[in-house]
């Protein structure tokens, strides 16, 4: 699949996205630059209405369909934060939409795709299996599949990466999340043409490193999935996200998941901002690399904050021994 999304598609996707939703908070923490060594910014995409970054490129995308391709209903996958994101566009443009999720999918992201008017069925061990069991059904029902990386979906949720540079064009170094890559290539092809020099850098998990090592090694293929961050999960690699991942990404990084549960808690210390784990991966990132930061202007993409109350009950009695 060849991906033709540029700067162009995603300043217009903002009248998509900002019929609905208004840009989010870009804010420096005094106690966070202590503890990264250099001033620091959180993205917070954690304060959108469903709780992450992927709303935006639900909403772009729903407003893109023809008449032909809304009659079916929508059809997708997802551990949470794309299906909320799907829902939420449904029900603004009028659409059904069923998500199917994987097996001990989060309770609380189920529960809201729901009430936002979706149908929810549990199919499979993990993400990429409930994709490739939906994509199915969605053509047998002759519904519309969105996959996790359509580009309609980079467009949407490239436009933080517009507010990023508005808000503060002296940026040096943007750290995104990566699980399908949506966000980190809107990011980056938002950040990279309108500042060349600037610095983008990946994250994933160590448990889930398939992106990081297919970038790395230029190839595509599949590999282990054990993370406990979901937005992270993916055991696939996709080619339209790998090409502008390498086209666009200076760095890729893989984390630890006791590292993200530590930003987890370092974030909500220092920010006293609830984050996923998989939105907490920046920070993770962040500190890994602290030294190569020292004397940048750093933005941490804050992706998500839908983590279960057990999950963060068990991160702050866990890290609080510390």
């Amino acid at each position: 699949m060849t991906t033709s999304t540029g700067l162009h598609d995603i300043i217009c996707a903002r009248t998509n996205v900002y019929r609905y939703l208004k840009p989010t908070p870009l804010y420096h923490y005094p106690t966070l630059r202590q503890l990264v060594g250099t001033d620091t910014w959180i993205k917070h995409e954690n304060h959108q209405p469903v709780g992450a970054f992927k709303v935006r490129g639900g909403l772009h995308l729903a407003a893109s369909l023809t008449e032909n391709q809304k009659k079916g209903g929508l059809y997708t996958a997802s551990t949470g934060n794309h299906g909320q994101s799907i829902a939420f566009a449904a029900r603004a443009f009028g659409l059904a939409a069923t998500i199917a999720v994987p097996e001990g999918a989060n309770r609380g992201k189920i529960a809201a795709m729901r009430s936002l008017g979706a149908e929810v069925v549990t199919h499979g061990a993990d993400f990429d299996t409930a994709r490739e069991w939906i994509k199915e059904i969605a053509s047998q029902k002759s519904g519309y599949f969105v996959g996790p990386t359509d580009e309609p979906l980079i467009q949407g949720v490239g436009t933080y990466g517009l507010e990023i540079m508005e808000d503060l064009p002296e940026t040096d170094v943007i750290i995104v999340p990566v699980g399908a890559g949506s966000g980190v290539c809107g990011t980056a092809i938002a950040a990279k043409t309108i500042k060349p020099d600037i610095t983008i850098i990946g994250v994933q998990s160590a448990q889930a490193p398939t992106q990081q090592k297919c970038w790395k090694k230029r190839s595509m293929e599949q590999g282990s999935m054990a993370t406990i961050a979901e937005g992270l999960a993916t055991r696939v690699a996709f080619d339209n996200t790998q090409q502008l991942m390498r086209k666009y990404l200076d760095d890729f990084l893989l984390v630890d998941d006791r590292a993200i549960e530590q930003a987890v808690y370092l974030l909500l210390e220092h920010t006293h901002n609830v984050a996923e784990e998989a939105g907490a991966a920046s920070l993770a990132g962040a500190l890994q690399i602290k030294n190569q930061l020292a004397g940048k202007n750093v933005v941490l993409v804050l992706s998500g904050g839908n983590i279960t109350a057990q999950r963060l009950q068990y991160i702050l009695t866990e890290y609080n021994k510390c």
